[in-house]
């Protein structure tokens, strides 16, 4: 028999390990499974009670599952109450045992006593499955139309499950389900809307339906605002607020999307809306639901703003839920109606200072939505304010918030230059690399501002602590424009006026060099600001050498590099400095801005043929995209930045102890002033090249008879022209344009020898990377064969190649489209992609008509730089689409089968 269920529960309680639990339940278990086997009819009810308890603790309790069905069958209510519980707690809708109570089910529902109907209602309204659903629906649904509210309340609720189950038998219950809305018990009314809104969910038939009946739940609701006090619902002072809040659920669904519907309602939301009070969390609750209602549905123009202004209440609430869910509602809001939204724009601002962590966030999302042209000033200015006083774990949001409102809305540059300056002073550590760079690319192309802004920044430096953008920021500045700091260049009639000497702005930029909470990467900007600052200020040239030469011996091999290879500028090749720290070209701020928002992730960038579309760039310029350049952004600049020629002394047979350089008198005078010992030895430390403009021309123009002339390739992996360098990534791999033109020449080592100047070396040496990098011959165009880059039934591509010797990385490639069909293509486009180290430009193509059979071609000429040229092949992907009677064709294929060597 076991012991009574109190006395098991105490043993179990009484356990002081986990063990000895197990063992208890073990025991009680064996003694259940012995009562089960002998089938024990007085205890069963107490034997299924305590096997309820031990479900209740996780333990398996699946050998009992069969007794919950004998009891169901007992013709007790106490038995079938017992049996029903255990059904819905040992059981789900899974368990194929479920199937064998269906019969007892529907028995149960056709019982006369209203209890034992409610349980089985009960049970079937928690486990059913589909397939009793479907057997028991047409019981269900007579006992809708019961002349008992118990027994019609309990059939609604378990009618809900129904519908879930099987959508497909919601029009049978349309009728029933009607007539529960002039139901007069509170309990019986609610339930029906309940179903009444499942149904419109389930079926969009029942949706109509219930929109005709529209009026009636008016009724109902208008009823309940208006009626006296009743005892029985009053909630708060409120008359049944459950009972409204499912109305208003119902009235929504019924209002969205339809106008008609939603004129009928508009006169009860806006009662509600007014007649409510909110100083009770009952009547909160139903202007919450009667806000959402009017949102959703066809509402007009006056009642929308009732409903926000009812939100604008809610944020002035103590309650923190009541103003979290108001935040929520007023996101959703603005896409409805900012301008009413904007009303409350000062209270949102209070609730982004508010102490909870989810209130400030959500307040900060909402503000961030609402900012505009007009308001922008007025936002960022408290924002920056309550920048000041935010808690570290809140900042980091708040400061990327601000920067992409800056960034976004900013009316001029002046403006977004001081509002950067402010969040990197106040909040520098939290701005991110992207919004200094940003900042950096504005300021090179803000010409007249330079000089405002490097004052600017030197003054908010004075307060620095740390901040690790400002840093970086003021110090690429400083290395830029360091002598309009010192000359009062470009000084505004609004600024104030400050003194700063050379020695001052050495100061600062050593200040950043010495100070260990920056980082490796800003700390290089820094010396290379210093060598900058040593052609701007030679009076402080001394004092620069020193500092750059304390970090020869750094741990950071990045700052140890530069010391050594800046050092070595200073002491011995004073005529190279001038062109190295040049100041770098503007920036092309439309490059910038296409690579920055759109960045896909993508390993391929597409490049649309000319004749689809250009690209129309914010600083007024329109162009094709240009080489990248090696600098501190991994930036672009506008390739037709002025390029300077410089000439440096006889230092390369210092360098080498080597004499002159015979060969060299053989060139011609025009280009004897280029080709000089400072190009060669750019060469020899693989600081890279680019192809000459116009304006360099006749420096390129060289007879190819002579060796010495002809121009070399640049190394695969060059490092970058120093003067086009600043801030963190100072020694970035991608080549690109300089500030100064050099015309690379074929290394010197064989001049080592006394050997003919003709014969060209194998390698250069690299003296930084310690690594040669083998160069073709040059003046020597190898010859490569044409492929079949595409074929398919209807169309055929071949790629002829040629390459100038003067640049091995560009591969020029005339494709040829031939139409294999039998009818003219009309429209055609071409479009192709590369990976990310590659560059592609498009020429416009011959024809947007491509004749049939063959009858005549197409050409387009392509043109491909690889920056990896000599360690990745070039790879292609095709998009072509034309048009073929009308009907739009789209062909897509990669080009794997290049030939070596391009």
């Amino acid at each position: 028999m076991g012991a009574r269920l109190r006395d098991m529960i105490r043993a179990i309680r009484a356990c002081k390990t986990a063990a000895e639990e197990r063992s208890v339940v073990k025991k009680e278990c064996a003694a259940l499974r012995t009562a089960f086997n002998e089938n024990d009819q007085d205890f069963r009810h107490r034997n299924l009670a305590k096997l309820m308890f031990i479900n209740m603790l996780g333990y398996p309790t699946h050998f009992g599952q069969m007794e919950c069905l004998k009891l169901i069958a007992s013709p007790g209510f106490p038995e079938k109450r017992i049996g029903y519980l255990g059904l819905m707690l040992l059981l789900d809708e899974r368990q194929e045992v479920l199937m064998l109570v269906t019969n007892s089910l529907k028995n149960d529902l056709n019982h006369s006593n209203q209890f034992i109907i409610g349980i089985a209602l009960c049970s079937l309204g928690n486990i059913c499955s589909a397939e009793m659903a479907r057997d028991l629906a047409s019981e269900v649904e007579k006992l809708l139309q019961s002349n008992n509210a118990y027994i019609r309340k309990k059939a609604a609720l378990c009618s809900v499950r129904i519908v879930r189950k099987v959508p497909d038998i919601a029009e049978n219950l349309l009728k029933p389900a009607t007539g529960l809305l002039s139901d007069k018990n509170h309990g019986v009314l609610i339930s029906g809307i309940k179903l009444c809104t499942e149904l419109c969910r389930a079926s969009t038939v029942a949706l109509d339906h219930f929109r005709k009946q529209t009026a009636m739940l008016v009724r109902i609701l208008k009823s309940m605002i208006t009626s006296g006090y009743a005892p029985e619902y009053d909630v708060g002072g409120i008359m049944d607020p459950f009972l409204q809040i499912k109305i208003l659920r119902l009235l929504r669904l019924l209002g969205h999307g339809d106008a008609d519907s939603s004129d009928a309602m508009s006169d009860i939301l806006a009662q509600v809306a007014t007649n409510t009070e909110s100083n009770k969390n009952a009547g909160n609750a139903i202007l919450y639901e009667c806000v959402q209602t009017i949102m959703d549905i066809e509402a007009i123009g006056g009642l929308r703003v009732l409903a926000i202004n009812i939100l604008g209440r809610f944020l002035s609430n103590k309650d923190n839920n009541i103003r979290y869910v108001a935040l929520n509602m007023l996101m959703r809001a603005v896409a409805v109606d900012t301008q009413a939204v904007q009303r409350h724009r000062a209270t949102i601002l209070e609730c982004v200072k508010d102490a909870d962590i989810s209130i400030r966030q959500r307040a900060l999302e909402l503000v961030y939505v609402l900012v505009n042209e007009n308001n922008v000033k007025t936002l960022t200015k408290e924002l920056l304010d309550y920048l000041k006083s935010s808690d570290s774990d809140f900042k980091a949001d708040l400061t990327k918030k601000i920067c992409s409102i800056v960034d976004k809305f900013s009316p001029n540059k002046l403006w977004y230059i001081d509002q950067m300056i402010k969040v990197m002073s106040e909040a520098g550590k939290y701005v991110t690399d992207e919004v200094t760079h940003a900042l950096v690319v504005v300021i090179s192309n803000a010409l007249d501002l330079q000089g405002y802004t490097v004052r600017s920044l030197y003054r908010s430096f004075q307060h620095w602590d740390g901040q690790e953008s400002l840093a970086q920021a003021t110090v690429w500045c400083v290395g830029e424009y360091g002598e309009m700091l010192v000359n009062h260049t470009g000084e505004l009639e609004t600024e104030e006026p400050v003194t700063v000497t050379e020695s001052d702005t050495v100061d600062l930029v050593e200040r950043v060099l010495k100070d260990l909470r920056v980082s490796p990467e800003t700390r290089a900007g820094a010396v290379t600001a210093l060598l900058k600052l040593s052609s701007r200020f030679p009076s402080c040239t001394e004092h620069i050498k020193g500092l750059i030469l304390q970090n020869k011996g750094n741990s950071v091999l990045e700052l140890q590099q530069r010391s050594i290879e800046f050092g070595s500028i200073l002491e011995k090749h004073q005529n190279l400095k001038e062109g190295l720290v040049d100041r770098m070209p503007v920036l092309d701020e439309g490059i910038y801005n296409a690579k920055r928002y759109n960045r896909t992730g993508s390993d391929v960038k597409i490049a649309p043929s000319p004749q689809q579309a250009t690209s129309n760039l914010p600083n007024g310029s329109e162009k094709p995209v240009t080489s990248g350049l090696a600098d501190l952004l991994d930036l672009s600049i506008d390739d037709s930045a002025p390029q300077s020629h410089t000439s440096a002394g006889d230092f390369l047979q210092d360098l080498l102890g080597i004499g002159p350089i015979s060969s060299a008198e053989a060139l011609p005078s025009s280009v004897q002033n280029s080709v000089s010992g400072a190009d060669v030895l750019l060469d020899l430390l693989s600081l890279g090249t680019v192809a000459s403009t116009s304006s360099s021309s006749a420096s390129t123009s060289v007879a190819p008879s002579n060796p010495l002339t002809q121009v070399s390739p640049p190394s695969a992996d060059p490092l970058p022209h120093v003067g086009s360098i600043n801030g963190p990534d100072l020694l970035s791999q991608e080549p690109g344009p300089s500030a100064t033109s050099l015309l690379p020449v074929q290394p010197v080592n064989g001049a080592l020898n006394a050997g003919s100047p003709s014969t060209a070396p194998a390698s250069t040496i690299d003296l930084l990377n310690d690594f040669g990098m083998g160069v073709p011959a040059a003046g020597v165009a190898p010859a490569f064969p044409s492929i079949i880059a595409f074929q398919s039934k209807a169309l055929k591509l071949s790629f002829d190649f040629s390459k100038s010797p003067e640049k091995p990385s560009t591969t020029l490639i005339k494709a040829t489209f031939i139409n294999l069909s039998s009818t003219q293509y009309t429209h055609f486009i071409f479009q192709a992609a590369v990976p990310k180290f590659m560059q592609l430009h498009l020429d416009p193509a011959s024809s947007s008509l491509l004749p049939a059979n063959g009858g005549g071609v197409i050409s387009q000429s392509i043109s491909i730089d690889n920056s990896m040229h000599g360690q990745k092949n070039l790879v292609m992907r095709l998009r072509i689409g034309y048009k073929v009677n009308g009907q739009d064709v789209l062909e897509q294929g990669q080009v794997n089968n290049f030939p070596a060597g391009l």
